[in-house]
């Protein structure tokens, strides 16, 4: 925990970053636990696009219609302490204007003695629903894959807004981790996924040494499994596949593999550039 000292900002992003809503819902997760306050939140005219992420109407408690536009948040604990920390870094992965985007949050970062840089994310990934949730850590940081025994992706390709500040805090001298969860793509129809919810803060708690709720994610994991079982049973075609995708992982987990299967798969999502069946209207990518 050392490696990434005492105030970490943790970072999800609702968007490419976020397969079956696993990372967003664990900073929600998060931030129901605790009382936070808001340090820094941008203007959404100059990132956001509204034709893609648009903004939301409703109804207060008096009834009166509200208009809620995007957003992007760092947030800390109201009640500070000697102890590590968890600050909140959420909203919605912008449109544009990306460098600008991440150099404003790590300006605020720099001013605010902010010691490590944590991205959560998921992606979807040719796993089972039935095997337990692998989740990829890694770091670029040397001392940071050192202290936390974390792993070094060697992906070269299109990234989504996480790495983008990543890189940003790295080139400051804020040291960056990475989770990453993966869903099994073809339960795009069993949105959110709170087993790879789950699987993310048992990890980050692992990583940081920060005590994080659970909720009562563990049972919503088992009546969503049940239900992805369900849809399995009357259908032999997505059987036979989810029993191949069993054996796949089952190999990777004997103690003969090598190791590093998850850090291949992440790569091998990455390459396809995140296509998959994610949340529709949302982040799938443009179709032509």
């Amino acid at each position: 925990m050392d490696a990434l000292g005492r105030r970490i900002i943790v970072a999800a992003f609702d968007g490419w970053n976020d397969a079956g809503e696993a990372a967003s819902a664990a900073a929600a997760m998060l931030r129901a636990d605790v009382e936070y306050e808001v340090v820094h939140t941008v203007d959404p005219e100059l990132y956001f696009d509204y034709q893609y992420t648009r903004p939301q109407v409703g109804l207060d408690a008096e009834g009166r219609r509200t208009l809620s536009w995007p957003e992007a948040t760092l947030l800390r604990p109201v009640e500070r302490s000697d102890e590590a920390e968890i600050w909140l870094l959420v909203g919605v992965e912008p449109a544009r204007a990306w460098q600008a985007f991440a150099a404003e949050f790590i300006d605020v970062a720099l001013r605010e003695d902010v010691s490590g840089f944590l991205a959560l994310g998921s992606m979807m990934s040719d796993v089972p629903h039935t095997r337990p949730i692998s989740v990829f850590a890694g770091s670029d940081n040397e001392a940071v894959r050192q202290s936390l025994g974390l792993e070094r992706s060697l992906y070269e390709g299109p990234v989504g807004i996480l790495s983008a500040i990543g890189h940003v805090s790295e080139t400051v001298g804020i040291p960056t981790a990475s989770l990453w969860a993966s869903v099994p793509h073809y339960v795009a129809g069993h949105t959110p996924s709170p087993k790879a919810t789950l699987a993310l803060l048992e990890k980050l708690e692992s990583v940081t040494g920060i005590a994080v709720p659970r909720g009562d994610l563990e049972n919503e994991s088992r009546l969503w499994e049940a239900s992805i079982d369900a849809a399995a049973a009357d259908d032999d075609e997505m059987s036979e596949y989810i029993r191949q995708l069993e054996q796949t992982r089952d190999t990777w987990d004997s103690p003969e593999a090598s190791g590093d299967a998850i850090a291949q798969e992440f790569e091998r999502y990455l390459r396809r550039g995140g296509d998959g069946p994610t949340k529709p209207g949302r982040d799938d990518p443009p179709r032509r």
